[in-house]
């Protein structure tokens, strides 16, 4: 159950985004056939993702990427 300053996402791309700008990962919740990736700080997601959205966030590629592979690892350790 998502709290009122909690951001939610299902968009692993859009996670990663978040995770590269320091975003903080609370918890994967599982929903039928996928999962939400929840974040605390619900303004500061929302803000990170209005600029992941509109492609004016800028973050370092490897991070990115790393940021990927360790969602990528969390989703496949919840099957």
């Amino acid at each position: 159950m998502q709290k009122p300053d909690e951001y939610s996402t299902k968009d692993i791309g859009e996670a990663a985004a978040l995770l590269c700008a320091s975003a903080k990962l609370l918890r994967l919740d599982g929903e039928s056939n996928f999962y939400w990736f929840v974040f605390a700080n619900r303004q500061q997601c929302q803000e990170i993702s209005s600029k992941y959205w509109s492609s004016d966030l800028l973050v370092n590629a490897k991070s990115y990427q790393d940021s990927l592979r360790s969602l990528k690892d969390r989703l496949f350790s919840q099957r």
